[in-house]
């Protein structure tokens, strides 16, 4: 018999949320990659678009090691910039287990450096079912 696996979906993710029409924008995610439900972002500070935020400065996108958002949706940028409905600010709760983190990002002190700098935007990332 074949196993059917479903997407996160944003209730997965999102567990608490005081009212989505302050604490969600519409943003522009920068090209070059396919993002996931969950993804901590960074914004760039020249550009203003946002990306998966690296664990260090990345020349051309200074400023997105700031994690300060994460993604409510899946958004194929691979070709080109594309338009994301992310968690800006709070009050919101977020499901640890469905943070998506940019590759750079994989020591568990880096990611609880990660997830300091959400909750300085009022996104609180916490253990939930």
């Amino acid at each position: 018999m074949t196993a059917l696996t479903q997407n996160p979906t944003l209730g997965d993710l999102v567990k608490y949320e005081l009212e989505p029409r302050y604490s969600r924008e519409f943003v522009t995610l920068k090209s070059g990659a396919s993002y996931a439900i969950g993804a901590v972002l960074g914004k760039i500070t020249a550009s203003g678009k946002y990306r998966a935020s690296p664990i260090a400065e990345v020349v051309g996108d200074e400023g997105a090691e700031n994690a300060c958002a994460v993604l409510l949706e899946i958004v194929d940028a691979t070709t080109a910039d594309a338009i994301g409905l992310i968690a800006a600010r709070g009050p919101i709760l977020l499901s640890k287990d469905r943070l998506a983190y940019d590759s750079s990002v994989d020591l568990a002190a880096e990611k609880v450096a990660k997830i300091a700098q959400l909750a300085s935007h009022g996104l609180v990332v916490r253990d939930t079912a």
